[in-house]
């Protein structure tokens, strides 16, 4: 018999690619996402994990089962969500998922937008990068969230653009800003770039490698960051370019480096964002209303999208 407490062990080991750091994120004790794991393995008369030096990788078996495990725990978090919602949220918790720089947009402002309405409630603005967002939402442990598009994977999920934010190239030298960035001379560029830990599925990695695929070359980082007031910083420092979203070369510019500037690319690039959540998913009225106030906030900095 397949437990929630086994599924739940399953994909963090899964995607922690250890059971110690598996046990860490869970809060148990490391010997019993073990047993938890070995449990699932005899119930289901397979091979779930191997051992590979200090950690353990998936087998096919796995693979198959991820989605499956994932569904199960989204549906029982939908039916929690769906009785709670019944009830009032005045003191309850919001967890909402949004893209890794959010802060710069509607961060703060959102959470106050909130608490002016709701002041006993508790807030949770989850995800460093709209991967981590999207992972929340197939696993259920998020009812909604304001994504980046491009990293969004649109199977099982109700995807709504809502705002769009040109990319620009940002550069202390001069010389580099007289005219918009083509592919060929962003190929040659030499970049620092932010959001290093998700650098294969960043949104504007991504388009940057869309856009020069023409030229048979990917974006050539000199740098990479984590977050992108160092970014920022760096190229202030005249040690490299980047490419980042114009809300947030306007906002971080003038105080992180305030001699670099900025200029579109050619053809102009964009990010859009999108309120996403499971296909059918019952929405809580604290869903709701996050997704009503990260949408007015992010449509006062970017450019909306109007709905057909």
């Amino acid at each position: 018999m397949l437990s929630l407490h086994q599924l739940t062990c399953f994909l963090a080991t899964y995607e922690q690619g250890s059971l110690t750091r598996a046990a860490e994120e869970l809060g148990y004790a490391q010997p019993s996402v073990s047993e938890q794991i070995r449990t699932l393995e005899r119930s289901l008369g397979v091979q779930l994990f191997r051992r590979v030096g200090r950690g353990v990788v998936p087998t096919t078996v796995a693979d198959t089962l991820r989605p499956h495990a994932e569904r199960v725990l989204a549906e029982v978090a939908e039916a929690q969500r769906a009785v709670a919602s019944v009830t009032s949220f005045e003191s309850g918790t919001i967890r909402f998922g949004m893209f890794g720089i959010a802060r710069l947009y509607a961060g703060a402002g959102l959470v106050a937008d909130v608490l002016a309405r709701y002041p006993g409630v508790r807030v949770e603005l989850v995800g460093q990068n709209s991967m981590e967002g999207a992972g929340g939402l197939r696993r259920g442990r998020l009812g909604a969230a304001m994504l980046a598009l491009s990293s969004v994977e649109s199977e099982g999920m109700s995807v709504t653009p809502v705002a769009r934010e040109e990319l620009v190239y940002i550069s202390a030298d001069p010389e580099h800003l007289t005219s918009p960035v083509t592919a060929h001379r962003l190929s040659q560029a030499s970049l620092v770039m932010s959001e290093t830990s998700f650098r294969h599925v960043d949104g504007t990695r991504t388009t940057l490698r869309q856009m020069l695929h023409e030229t048979g070359r990917n974006p050539q980082t000199r740098i990479e960051v984590e977050d992108i007031e160092t970014a920022v910083e760096l190229v202030g420092l005249g040690l490299a370019d980047s490419v980042v979203p114009k809300g947030a070369a306007e906002q971080l510019i003038p105080r992180l480096a305030p001699t670099a500037g900025y200029v579109s690319l050619r053809p102009r690039q964009f990010d859009t964002f999108a309120v996403v959540h499971r296909t059918g998913a019952v929405l809580s009225p604290a869903a709701r209303l996050m997704i009503e106030l990260a949408t007015q906030r992010i449509q006062q900095i970017a450019e909306p999208v109007r709905q057909r």
